[in-house]
């Protein structure tokens, strides 16, 4: 005999059991947010003691530490200053000569070149283009260096130079997506946010990661060049200004004071607690940390900002300019920072986009001023980092998303002289913790059009440039969507030549 089925009595069963997963995932998720509350919010002695800090904090509860998870093997260095050339320098004007260029101006570029190619601007037939600078061999290691670079000329013994990096992508938004996150799509984490994920923050009163801006604004990829992607936010890019509020929405409102600041921040710490332990999401972890992060970077903020405290022969080396936003006053400001413990600071200069439309992006009239802006400032990092025994433990980066054409682009008829963005072949030059000193690596063909020898794709970068800081890029890795993700992707290989 059957009988007749109740439809309310499955409704209920039903909801009973939607209800019993709810409060399963919310008792679970409870577990795991107190787990990350605690991680986050936890002192780390051995940084505590090994950070350089400046003026007491505040009083207030610890001061929040993100977790270093520790290097895999014997780091060579513990940080990185990443001069970012945004535009794309050309490498054939300042530091890879090619005399053929001058045997074949203004002739077609063989078609064995460009078959099958596409460019970003060029039309028709490229024809190729000389560079108007001259170079000359300095140093010991006798290295090729433009006029254009004399203050670079003078440490080349103290770097080295890589002219075989390759990309795969040609416009500049997904290149400097590429070469900062190994994706040239929005979305995956940059390099410093997986810094700061790995190796965790030895200034507890300091962001790991800092990004500082010079040149006319951000880099065509945006913030997304500096995001932590589906990492904790806590791992983020922190902008800082070399002029203004140092860091925006940091200083009380108006009519707050400290004691009532820190009173409101008790508050909203205490609520964020309650929802975390009720709700269980690291994010609400993350907040927590980052409200206690920003109260007490408005003690070490402007101690940190303050390069007008430098002797005077600091500030002339450099070139600074105190309250300006300057390339020069950024690569001192980075000098601070990692003598503070900052992990990894990024500093983009705009302006290298030399497509030759006019004065104002041309090889003769803009090059030379954006030469003059960047290269004292840069060969003076390098110095005042040795002087002072940073060098060792800093790596010092130079480069830009991608290189530029053998050929003249001409847009429209133009007769100025300019080069199209060109992802086979660019230059970079490395110095400090890891690296050999005064070498030159990789070799492009006669033209400079591809890579001969030696070629140092973004993902073996990556993967060479986190284990000079001792990890592994196949063991720093995050659960994310079901699989485990990490800065190389699927590709990687340590770059050999590069390590001293």
């Amino acid at each position: 005999m059957t009988h007749p089925v109740d439809p309310d009595s499955n409704h209920r069963r039903a909801a009973l059991s939607r209800a019993a997963r709810r409060e399963f995932l919310l008792r679970s998720g409870a577990g795991l947010g107190s787990l990350a509350l605690s991680a986050l919010l936890g002192r780390d002695a051995a940084a505590a003691q090994a950070a350089p800090t400046g003026p007491a904090a505040p009083a207030g509860p610890a001061a929040p530490v993100r977790p270093a998870r520790g290097p895999h093997f014997a780091p060579k260095a513990k940080s990185i200053i990443w001069l970012f050339m945004n535009g794309g320098p050309s490498q054939l004007d300042l530091l890879d000569p090619k005399p053929a260029l001058a045997e074949l101006d203004g002739k077609p570029v063989p078609e064995s070149f460009t078959r099958g190619e596409r460019f970003a601007f060029i039309k028709g037939t490229p024809l190729v283009l000389r560079s108007p600078y001259e170079f000359a061999r300095h140093g010991e290691c006798g290295a090729e260096v433009s006029g254009l670079l004399p203050e670079f000329a003078r440490i080349v013994d103290k770097v080295s130079i890589v002219r075989s990096v390759t990309s795969e992508a040609f416009n500049h938004a997904p290149a400097e997506l590429f070469l900062n996150s190994g994706l040239a799509r929005v979305g995956r984490p940059s390099m410093g946010s997986w810094l700061s994920y790995g190796l965790g923050s030895e200034n507890r009163d300091l962001p790991g990661f800092v990004v500082l801006l010079s040149g006319g604004g951000q880099p065509s990829g945006g913030n997304a060049c500096w995001s932590s992607g589906f990492l904790p936010t806590v791992h983020q890019g922190v902008q800082l200004r070399s002029s203004g509020d140092p860091v925006l929405f940091v200083e009380d409102p108006e009519g707050l004071g400290g004691s009532s600041r820190r009173a409101s921040l008790d508050l909203l710490r205490e609520l964020n607690t309650r929802h975390l332990e009720r709700m269980g999401d690291p994010e609400i972890a993350t907040r927590i940390a980052n409200y206690e992060l920003a109260y007490r970077m408005q003690s070490s903020v402007p101690e940190l900002m303050d390069i007008a405290s430098e002797p005077e022969s600091v500030r002339a080396e450099y070139g600074v300019e105190p309250g300006t936003t300057a390339f020069a006053n950024n690569c001192l400001l980075a000098r601070r920072l990692v003598e503070r413990g900052v992990r990894f600071v990024q500093l983009y200069h705009r302006g290298w986009d030399h497509h030759g439309t006019g004065e104002g992006d041309d090889l003769v009239h803009s090059l030379p001023l954006l030469c003059r802006a960047t290269d004292r400032a840069a060969a003076a990092l390098v110095l005042d980092l040795e002087r002072r025994g940073l060098l060792d433990t800093t790596l010092v980066i130079w480069g830009g998303e991608f290189g530029r054409t053998p050929m003249n682009e001409r847009r429209n008829g133009s007769t100025f002289l300019g080069r199209d963005h060109h992802p086979h072949a660019s230059t970079m030059w490395f110095a400090g913790g890891g690296v050999k000193r005064g070498v030159t690596l990789g070799e492009t063909d006669e033209i400079g059009y591809r890579v001969t020898r030696d070629p140092l794709s973004v993902h073996d970068l990556h993967a060479t440039l986190l284990a000079l800081l001792g990890l592994d890029h196949k063991g720093l890795t995050y659960r994310h969507q079901g699989r485990d993700f990490r800065l190389t992707d699927v590709s990687g290989e340590l770059f050999a030549p590069l390590i001293a």
